[in-house]
């Protein structure tokens, strides 16, 4: 599967770059999948000297300050468990992820955007029901028809996903970088095979 597709949707800020550190909650599952719960260094390290988290790993990469020197941590779980939330907002992100980054029209995987079902020039509403992720092709071929009036049909009816929908979904687009003191966090939980 080509991973390329998911820069255009993931922010990832320059820090993460080099030795991020793996966030787990207390119950040592990630916070997120996708994008996957990742801290900076510098974060990791400050919510350790804080006592918010525990050290599960580390790199053997070490920073030094004038007084002392501390080996990077590569997974950090929470010493307070974080409730995930139970409603999934409704972001252009959330919007790609539960249409898995494709588009609900032709199949495309580039130059997305999304699509108003029933448009809104004809009272359709902003909402999971009624938006898709639409390549521009599409987009631009549909523009401010109904599905029948363009031609065009759904691969997928739209609908508001559950928090856990999009966690398996998200399972399915594996970071581009792992480290290997990530793997036994990430699919601990996933049901082995016979």
């Amino acid at each position: 599967m080509d991973g390329d597709f998911r820069r255009d949707f993931v922010h990832e800020p320059a820090a993460l770059k080099t030795f991020p550190a793996l966030v787990l909650n207390a119950d040592y599952r990630p916070l997120s999948y996708l994008p996957l719960s990742l801290w900076p260094w510098q974060d990791a390290i400050k919510a350790v000297w804080l006592n918010r988290v525990d050290i599960v790993a580390e790199y053997d990469a070490t920073v030094r300050s004038q007084r002392m020197e501390v080996r990077i941590p590569s997974v950090v779980v929470l010493k307070d468990y974080v409730k995930p939330r139970r409603r999934v907002a409704f972001t252009r992100f959330n919007l790609f992820l539960r249409d898995e980054f494709t588009c609900q029209y032709c199949g495309a995987r580039h130059d997305l955007t999304f699509d108003h079902v029933l448009p809104r020039a004809l009272g359709g509403v902003t909402s999971w029901e009624n938006v898709v992720a639409a390549c521009a092709a599409c987009n631009l071929k549909k523009g401010s028809k109904t599905l029948r009036q363009s031609g065009m049909s759904l691969r997928r009816r739209p609908a508001r996903p559950s928090a856990q929908q999009l966690i398996d979904t998200g399972r399915r687009f594996p970071p581009q970088y792992l480290h290997e003191s990530w793997t036994d966090f990430l699919y601990w939980d996933v049901e082995l095979e016979a």
